[in-house]
């Protein structure tokens, strides 16, 4: 994480007051987790576009807009079709896939005591995932979509249910250990 970055977070925590850092970082985290569980892995290529978008004040539609109409130079064309085409360039996530996404990236890191640790930061609900995420887009260090809204976040699951019930051990033959009772 650049100095820059770290300033603006720490500028942020201080801003919403309610959470930690360690929840910010966290979401942030676990938004490009969640993107390469849905989208894959990030390509060199539209790594360059969302370079070359942020430097020209664009966003992923102006560049298919511009792409369909002829209007791109021909190294913007050949990026465009090594990231898989138009159809392959936009790897947002709603706010519903986030929370999963997130659920998933908490478990993964800290298995049965990922609800302990958001609880501690006072992450408890997906609502607060939501205010995580749109206090970020608020300082302009995450951006959203038309249509994306807090709404998105609230009652995707409950935590006990996602965090505690739902959580599975795989045994020794891939098999989930919570089937394993079923006889």
């Amino acid at each position: 994480m650049s100095d820059k970055e770290t300033v603006d977070l720490r500028e942020l925590v201080g801003v919403v007051g309610r959470y930690p850092e360690e929840a910010f970082v966290f979401v942030r985290d676990g938004l490009n987790f969640a993107v390469e569980q849905i989208h894959g892995v990030e390509t060199q290529a539209h790594r360059a576009l969302a370079r070359f978008l942020s430097d020209h004040d664009m966003d992923w539609n102006d560049l298919i807009t511009q792409y369909h109409a002829g209007e791109l130079d021909e190294v913007l064309v050949q990026a465009i079709e090594d990231a898989g085409g138009c159809d392959n360039l936009n790897r947002h996530v709603g706010g519903r896939e986030l929370c999963w996404g997130l659920r998933d990236y908490g478990l993964k890191r800290w298995g049965l005591m990922a609800r302990t640790v958001l609880d501690h930061w006072k992450v408890r609900t997906t609502t607060d995932f939501g205010r995580i995420v749109f206090s970020f887009i608020e300082q302009d260090l995450m951006q959203k979509q038309d249509g994306d809204t807090l709404e998105d976040f609230e009652d995707v699951y409950s935590f006990e249910e996602a965090f505690d019930r739902t959580f599975r051990m795989s045994g020794d033959d891939g098999e989930d250990s919570a089937n394993d009772t079923e006889d």
